[in-house]
Formats: structure tokens, sequence, C-alpha cells
């Protein structure tokens, strides 16, 4: 079969160090954390020992969604349709001269409308015992569906092409960028707008991954306790917020005179089968995730020059990952570059593979690699190899033909995507 080629011709994020692309971009090359205390809602008023965040901070859903609506909507669906908003116009598509049935909406999502869930319980809760009938909002279903916020985009913007969500914990916006993919490849669509977003970062979220032990509690430095590959890593940081990319089939973006990023090279996804949290502990699902995805885009490991790690700052999770790239590039390990931005933006849950594709794209556009961040000289895990480049502290400018995103979720999913320079 002939497949069709895949680019991406638009952008588009609202998360922890910037409302806009360019704004991400900007930080995310400057080394900015995102993270801080919790303002969103008092933090003192729950029994967890965790206190900071990477919040989306001055952002104002008004300005993509008519003020009457918000109520009906979760701050989930606000960051996703935000991102869909900027993506969508980043890419110039003129949606009258589009043929809207070959139009999709595909995203990922972790948790969903999990505040809007926990809101409404805490409503119910308040009523019971009073004899009166128990109210929620009308709203309350549609409010936490994961679903509904590509369902939204579309039904904004009339797209009538394939639409749905994919959740993989936090391989969720990878795989429904794969899936996106995979239908343009085989002609079911011209155009998807893909990526995902995730508003975890509230009462259940904290909770919920603090009693699994899962976040950093580095409370005194929140803006330094997001240090992937680092020895005094103790977990990540929740962060939320959401990117979209709009990917095109090639002849139809060259066509209408499109503005190219990258192309889309190639895609792996497996799984560890391992355990229900933490991940094979030599790296065997991410060993054959990342060699999938070189086998997808008819690459060798030496045409990769830069991979956005998953790079949680997690105990186990950093080494695992490691070892799975010395495993999968052998010497040239050494000659790449690898860097993970949740250092900046904190980890996003079902919406991180959308912003750190977003962040390898850009690193391939503009030959540019966002550092590691947070990472202090003398503070070395002796089962890290530090020969490894991580981009500590510091944007490193090379040339970048090709580059790698990771992403692995609990439940031992795995995730890749490959993005090349667009050559002719």
């Amino acid at each position: 079969m002939n497949l069709k080629r895949v680019v991406v011709t638009g952008l588009g994020t609202v998360n922890p160090i910037g409302n806009t692309v360019p704004e991400f971009w900007e930080n995310a090359l400057a080394g900015v954390s995102g993270a801080g205390p919790i303002t969103n809602f008092d933090i003192n008023a729950i029994p967890t020992k965790v206190k900071f965040g990477c919040e989306v901070k001055n952002f104002d859903a008004a300005q993509y969604i008519d003020r009457k609506e918000l109520r009906k909507y979760d701050k989930y669906s606000h960051f996703a349709i935000a991102s869909a908003t900027q993506a969508i116009e980043d890419s110039g598509l003129d949606f009258e001269k589009e043929d809207l049935n070959r139009i999709g909406v595909i995203l990922g999502f972790g948790m969903g409308g999990v505040d809007s869930f926990q809101e409404g319980m805490d409503t119910l809760n308040e009523q019971m015992g009073s004899g009166q009938d128990l109210k929620v909002t009308p709203f309350f279903v549609p409010r936490i569906l994961g679903s509904i916020a590509a369902g939204l985009i579309s039904i904004k913007y009339k797209l009538k092409g394939p639409n749905y969500a994919t959740s993989s914990a936090c391989a969720s916006s990878t795989h429904s960028i794969i899936d996106a993919i995979n239908l343009i490849r085989l002609g079911k669509a011209n155009v998807i707008v893909t990526g995902g977003a995730e508003a975890a970062l509230g009462k259940c979220g904290i909770i919920g991954f603090g009693v699994m032990h899962a976040l950093s509690t580095r409370n005194e430095s929140p803006e330094t306790a997001s240090r992937p590959m680092s020895a005094s890593r103790d977990g990540f940081v929740l962060g939320e917020g959401g990117g979209v990319l709009i990917l095109e089939e090639y002849e139809h973006a060259k066509a209408r005179g499109a503005k190219i990023y990258a192309e889309v090279a190639g895609w792996g996804a497996t799984a560890d089968a391992y355990h229900m949290t933490a991940p094979d502990p030599e790296g065997l699902g991410a060993i054959r995730v990342m060699q999938e995805a070189l086998d997808d885009a008819g690459l060798q490991p030496a045409d990769i020059d830069y991979i956005n790690m998953h790079g949680t700052s997690t105990p186990l999770g950093d080494i695992a990952e490691c070892k799975a790239i010395k495993a999968v590039f052998g010497d040239h390990a050494y000659e790449m570059n690898l860097s993970s931005t949740k250092s900046m933006t904190g980890h996003l849950l079902g919406g991180a593979g959308g912003i750190e594709a977003i962040a390898t794209v850009l690193a391939v556009k503009n030959n540019i690699i966002p550092p590691t961040i947070n990472h202090a000289e003398g503070d070395e895990d002796e089962q890290i190899d530090y020969k490894l480049n991580f981009t500590f502290n510091k944007a490193q400018k090379r040339e970048v033909r090709a580059a790698l995103s990771n992403t692995f979720g609990f439940g031992g999913h795995n995730s890749c995507i490959i993005f090349k320079k667009i050559t002719d």
C-alpha cells in the first residue's frame, strides 16, 4: 500500500511556562521553571505533604470560549479548546474552502474532568441528609467526560471527520497523535487536530499521586523540584495544560501553500506488561517502542539527533529510560542530545505528549535543543551514565535532522513519535 506522507502545519499550547507557542518556546530555551506554590485552591485545607505544582498562569479561557459557556466545561476542556484554536489559526486553514468531512479531532487525556467530578461529589455530600432531592449541575456528566473536549472542538469548527479521545495514562496524547498519523496515511482524512490536555492539578490529583509517593515533596524549593537524571530527584511535579498539533497530508498542505514545521517520520507503541505503575527496570518496553519507531520511519539510530525524554524525575523511570536509550542507540547515544522538558513544565499526565511533541517539532525546525534544568554538579546517580548529553541547564544549538519524543504511562503503556526535517 502506498501510504501518504504526514506533516505538521500548526501548533498550539497552554502550559505552565507559556500560554502560546512562542511564549512556551522562549521560556523553554531560557530554562524557566513553571513550578510554584499552589494558588488555584486552598492547599492547606487538604491532608497532603505536597504544596506545589506547575500551574497554568494568567490564562483567560474567555479569549477562546464564550463566557456564558465557560461553566459548562471543565478546565481540561478550556486548555484543549485554547490549544486547538491556536493551532488551527497557526495552520492558516480556511475551513470555508475545506471538505470538513475529511477533517477530524483526536485528543488524549489521562483523567479528564476529575475536578468537575470532585466538585459534583462535594455538592452531593453537602446535600446528603437534607431530606430534599439531591441536585448537581446538569452539565455534570459532559464536564467529566474525557472525550468531550474533542467533541467541543469538532462542534466549534463543524469538523465532521474522525472524532474521539484516547486514554493511556501519560502516553495518551502520543497515542492520539499516532492514531491521527495512521488515519492520514491511509487516506481517511486530510487533516487531524490532535494532541491532548489535562487539568488534574487539584485536590484529587495532589492527594492521589501524593499517597502513591509519586510526587516530589520539595516544598522549600518548588522551582527546582523537577530534576530529571539527578541523584536527588524525589518524584515528579504535577502540571496542567494542553498541547495540540495540526497534522496534514503532505500533498494537501503543499497545494494550499501551508507552512510546514516538520514531517512525521514514524511511530511506535508497545507495552511493558510488567507492573501497574513501575517501568520495566531494564526498559524493555521502551527499547522496543523506540526500535519500532525507527523501523517505521525507515531510519537508523545514527539518523536521530535529539530525544525529548519522558524524563519524569522519578527514581526508577529515569534509570530505565536511560538504559533503553543506550540499548537502542549504542555508541550513537553519546552523539545525540537528550533532554526532559518536564523539568520546566512538570508532568501533564495525559497532556504531556502534546506539549512534548511540540517541543520536539520546534527543535527540528529551529536546530536548538531545550535544556533539562535543575541539575547541579555533583548531583549524579551512579546508575545513570553521565557521558550521555542530557543538555543540562542550558539550551544547545545543533543540527537536528530527526528527533524522537518518548511518552510512557502507568499500566506499562509506551508510545513514541519521530519527526524529521521536510526535505522537499
